[in-house]
């Protein structure tokens, strides 16, 4: 039944694209890629498109194109009405949706998740299924595989099932949840964009956006697929028991991330030291802090630790740093006119401040010397504390000996008793 269907579906659609008008057809469908390719490449151009769900990284491989072509293509089947019979139109109907399908599942996916390995399995299965569905679509066999599956039924408690109902559940349920982390990242994208100062807050925002919308969009999903939500109640009840016992842990790094982001303590950029760990707070999510070092390793924090433990931060009130380097000289320099030209040389290296001023004290009598402290201000720690001392000793090393100024070290005098003597 399904074979003679197929086969006679098949000869009528050879039979229709060897007739005059489907010649008509394929200029329409040509005109309507064309119309869609030049539209989309006067919109690239326009617009940074660096990557976007809309037009991609080249324009044409986003999901502007294919959805253009698919209107442009459904206006010109309706402006050509009946006046030639349906040839290319039925294939180039459903090979755009799926087209579309693909595009939009990959692109959002790719904005989703951009470090997960599971995306190229999950792109490869979307483009099967996708071109498979439309094959069975032009061969006819859709609606009557559709029919065999709603014929399979069961019965779970007062509900009766049928394959078919499922495959459109799941089918529905994966267009809503697209759809959601679509919108949900368009939003968090121009939460984010332009952020400064209040870059903790955005971010916090985001993430509130992103989960409400995907569990409403699951909400949505699950309803249109005719589940019955009160039944939800006892799961709710049960992840509710599973979140205060075994859960706790994850629930409390997810709570203590909102609390970070919402009060601010720290935020996004700032330099901090977390149990033993020093660097730069580079990303808050909800559930872990990543702090990169200035060497380049990162420490991926659990919230939690962020509040319950000391957490040292060098940027909370102010992002300038003080640093300091100490050098000794010898006892009799004159250091009224020494320490003057010390602050001048440091102020004149890159990246120190000149307000606050750089200062010197003769911190100590030391048994070789005069020691010397010198402090000064910096105010981009995030670009590494070393390299700006070793330039500030650098400078002193040059200041010293164009001065003459001696700098005193232990020396030690040996001497040779000759054998006479050690007799």
């Amino acid at each position: 039944m399904v074979r003679a269907t197929t086969a006679e579906r098949l000869g009528q659609i050879f039979d229709s694209l060897r007739a005059p008008g489907a010649l008509i057809e394929l200029g329409i469908v040509v005109l309507c890629l064309a119309l869609a390719w030049a539209l989309v490449r006067q919109i690239a151009a326009r617009v940074e498109h660096k990557g976007s769900i809309w037009l991609g990284s080249r324009g044409v491989d986003g999901v502007l194109f294919p959805l253009l072509a698919l209107c442009f293509a459904v206006a010109g089947e309706w402006i050509l009405g009946d006046a030639v019979p349906r040839a290319v139109f039925r294939l180039a109907v459903p090979v755009l949706l799926s087209l579309l399908l693909i595009r939009l599942t990959v692109r959002v996916l790719q904005q989703a998740f951009p470090k997960s390995g599971v995306m190229r399995v999950v792109e490869r299965s979307v483009s099967w299924i996708a071109w498979i569905g439309a094959v069975l679509w032009i061969t006819g066999v859709l609606p009557l595989l559709m029919a065999e599956l709603d014929a399979i039924t069961w019965k779970v408690g007062s509900v009766r099932l049928s394959v078919g109902s499922v495959i459109e559940a799941v089918f529905n349920t994966s267009i809503v949840l697209v759809l959601t982390l679509w919108i949900s990242q368009v939003l968090e994208q121009r939460l984010l964009k332009g952020a400064g100062d209040n870059l903790s807050v955005r971010k916090m925002a985001a993430n509130l956006l992103r989960s409400v919308l995907l569990f409403v969009g699951l909400m949505m999903a699950l309803s249109a697929a005719g589940i019955d939500l009160t039944a939800l109640s006892v799961f709710g009840g049960a992840i509710g028991v599973g979140l205060g016992f075994g859960l706790q842990k994850l629930a409390s790094n997810y709570v203590s991330g909102f609390v970070i982001l919402a009060e601010r303590s720290v935020r996004i950029g700032d330099m901090v030291s977390v149990d033993g760990f020093s660097g730069r707070i580079t990303d808050i999510n909800t559930r872990y802090t990543v702090i990169r070092a200035l060497d380049g390793r990162e420490s991926i924090v659990p919230n939690e630790m962020m509040i319950v433990q000391r957490v040292e931060n060098a940027s909370l009130a102010d992002t300038r740093v003080w640093l300091s380097t100490v050098v000794q000289v010898a006892y009799g320099t004159d250091l009224d006119t020494l320490m003057p030209r010390i602050s001048a040389a440091v102020a004149a290296v890159p990246r120190v401040l000149a307000d606050p001023a750089p200062s010197v004290q003769l911190s100590s009598f030391a048994a070789d010397g005069l020691e010397l402290t010198i402090g000064f201000w910096i105010g981009d720690p995030h670009n590494g504390q070393g390299n700006v001392r070793s330039a500030v000793n650098l400078a002193l090393l040059r200041l010293l000996n164009a001065e003459g100024v001696e700098i005193p070290f232990p020396q030690r005098v040996v001497r040779q008793v000759g054998d006479a003597a050690a007799d």
